[in-house]
Parts: C-alpha cells; sequence; structure tokens
C-alpha cells in the first residue's frame, strides 16, 4: 500500500503469534473500507488464519486475496458468518451499515470486529449495547491511529510508567488526504452513511484521549463542522474540531480535516500531544516534516530527567490483535474494555449531533 493512501493504511509488523495454528479462525466480510486490510494484517501477524472471505464486489475479494492468498471465498456473507470453525467475523461496511452487521455476527454467536467508527447513531449504539449484554460476544473497533501505530504504544507504555505524572491534557491533529474524488466510493460523499467527519476520523481522537488520560466518562463541550472547499459535494464535512472535558477534569481539544497537501508525502500529519504534570510528550506518528528520514512513529518526551527523542518503528510491535485474540478465547478484556470501545463511539456521535456548523449550511 502507497505512504499517500490512508484508505489503505495497513502497517505491517513483525509475526508474534499468541496461538497455535488454526487455534484462532476469523472471516472477512463486507470490504467496503480499505482497513480491512490493516485489521486482517494484525490478527494474522498475531497468529489468526482467516478462512472465508465475502464482498458482493469481486474486485474487493480479488484485491483481498493478492494480499492473504489461499482465503476461501464464501458463497455468501451467511456462509462466512455462520460458519462453525469461525471465532470472529471482521469488517469494514458502509459505517452506517457496521451495527447491523455487528448484531448480525453476535446473533450468528461470533465476536465482532469493526473498523472505526463502529457505528452512526446512539439507537445503533443502544442496540449494540443490548446485544452484548443478551449474547456475551464482544464488538470490538479498530481505532488504528492508536492500535497499528507504535509511536501511540510507546506513548502509552510512557504515561504508564509515568514518565509524565498525571495526565491532564490531550491535543491531537489527524488531517487526512482525501485524494482523487474518484478513487473514493460513493457513500464516502454521504452524511447519513459515513456519519460526519468528528463521527469519521474523529473516533480515533477521542478514543485515544479517553485512553490516555484514563477517563471513563467525559461530556463534548463544544463541536464545530463546515465544508470549506468542497461545494460539489455538500453532505461532506471537510473540517472538524471539538473540546472535550473528561469526568476525572482533563480535557482534550482536537482538529479533523481533509486538506493534506499534495506536498506531503504521507497521507496526513497526524500528531498527539499529552501534557502531565511532569513533563509531555509529542508524537508525529506518520511523518516529520521537511526530515530526509523516512516514515513515522517519532516520540519525543519532555520531563524533568531532559529531552528525548525515540525512533518508536519496530520496537514495541502491535500488542493488540494477539490481546484481541486471547480475549476471544478466554473471555478476558485485556486488549480493550467493552466500555471504552463504547463510550468512544457514543462521544464521536454526540460530536457530530451537537456540531456548530460553520460555513453556512443548513
Amino acid at each position: 500500500m502507497k505512504a499517500s493512501e490512508g484508505m489503505n493504511y495497513a502497517p505491517q509488523g513483525r509475526p508474534q503469534p499468541v496461538v497455535k495454528e488454526n487455534e484462532f479462525v476469523f472471516s472477512a466480510v463486507r470490504l467496503d473500507h480499505g482497513h480491512i486490510f490493516g485489521m486482517c494484517r494484525g490478527l494474522t501477524e498475531a497468529g489468526g488464519v482467516i478462512k472465508y472471505v465475502y464482498d458482493k464486489d469481486p474486485k474487493k475479494v480479488e484485491m483481498f486475496l493478492k494480499m492473504f492468498p489461499g482465503t476461501k471465498v464464501a458463497r455468501s456473507e451467511d456462509e462466512a458468518i455462520e460458519d462453525k470453525e469461525t471465532h470472529l467475523i471482521a469488517g469494514a461496511a458502509v459505517t452506517s451499515e457496521r451495527c447491523a452487521l455487528g448484531l448480525k455476527a453476535m446473533a450468528a454467536g461470533k465476536d465482532y470486529f469493526t473498523d472505526k467508527a463502529p457505528l452512526t447513531t446512539l439507537e445503533q449504539l443502544a442496540a449494540a449495547r443490548d446485544m452484548v449484554k443478551k449474547t456475551g460476544k464482544k464488538y470490538m473497533v479498530y481505532y488504528s491511529e492508536r492500535l497499528h501505530v507504535e509511536g501511540a504504544i510507546m506513548a502509552g507504555y510512557m504515561v504508564d510508567a509515568g514518565e509524565i505524572g498525571k495526565v491532564i491534557s490531550v491535543s491531537g491533529f489527524g488531517p487526512h488526504r482525501i485524494g482523487a474524488p474518484e478513487t473514493r466510493p460513493d457513500w464516502f460523499w454521504v452524511k447519513e452513511k459515513y456519519g460526519g467527519i468528528l463521527c469519521d476520523i474523529g473516533s480515533h481522537q477521542i478514543e485515544q484521549y479517553l485512553y490516555y488520560a484514563g477517563e471513563d466518562d467525559a461530556t463534548v463541550t463544544l463541536s464545530r463542522i463546515g465544508n470549506y472547499a468542497h461545494p460539489e459535494h455538500p453532505e461532506l464535512d471537510d473540517f472538524g474540531d471539538c473540546s472535550i472535558t473528561g469526568k476525572n477534569g482533563t480535557s482534550n481539544y482536537f482538529r479533523v480535516d481533509w486538506f493534506t497537501p499534495d506536498g506531503l508525502r504521507t497521507w496526513g500529519d497526524g500528531r498527539t500531544l499529552i501534557l502531565g504534570t511532569e513533563g509531555y510528550i509529542e508524537m508525529r506518528k506518520y511523518i516529520n516534516v521537511a526530515s530526509e528520514k523516512t516514515g513515522g512513529n517519532h516520540v519525543y518526551l519532555v520531563n524533568g530527567k531532559g529531552e528525548q527523542y525515540f525512533d518508536a518503528t519496530n520496537t514495541v510491535g502491535y500488542p493488540f490483535f494477539g490481546q484481541l485474540i486471547l480475549d476471544c478465547l478466554n473471555r478476558t478484556e485485556n486488549a480493550m474494555t467493552q466500555e471504552h470501545a463504547f463510550k468512544a463511539a457514543e462521544l464521536c456521535v454526540k460530536a457530530q449531533m451537537q456540531a456548530v456548523e460553520l460555513t453556512g449550511r443548513k
């Protein structure tokens, strides 16, 4: 995958199997977003085995098989979901359809792993919560900007180790490149389907804030959206920002947009700053602008010991995927708690619902 294509972001790590071969089997359906490749790559590197793939578009299936040769092509979505050997269904459906797919998978006795945002309405969230309670199955979410970025994982270890004291504020910046409009699917431009920018790519930012700040609840205090440069697609939010206050008194501000310039070598200059009582951390996730060094995972730590720089590439790996596999097998919650996944989803939907329109759209 090209570094310039954020929609197909699928970082490659070192294989770190946590199970024996065929001990954890999963299937992939609904390949509407390219994040399915990162989701499946992470699971296979942790020892998972893909049994089935299904999508109504043969071209998407063909592309999937190039990355994961040997996968069986299911005759229908139901064949994959109802397969008795399959433990988990991984899906990257159209955003507004992700919840319905999850309900179907869980009703069939499968754990569910979906691309972010995991849903688009509070009604869907209530249905997902009810199904989790009814079945005991997992509704896990691929919040890739933390889970599949080694710099973000290293920063989490630093926070846990007390390197910056108590976290009091998190700021995030998530610009994305929109690319050639014709490369985007039709649903990308329809707000009811993609959920709005704060629900969509804002979900990454909210999840990170809850994680780094150690918050289990929060309130959206201000959110704003606009369409500054894409009048031909009036339902697209090309800009959004948001402020959140945590239950424990921490704060969050983030900005997301579709304005990555063509001259940037990657799809977005994603950054996160974590302020603590005894220092701060800055992550430059995908690029260090105007530096000859390629790649991302730049982590800066400043505290009472001094100033330090870390290149996190090929250091900490991507532990979430192995933890998720073991959670599914052992019914534990080490990769991510269900409530954390749902709280991030709840806040991103509320941020979108409350957003003030900046550019005069009705």
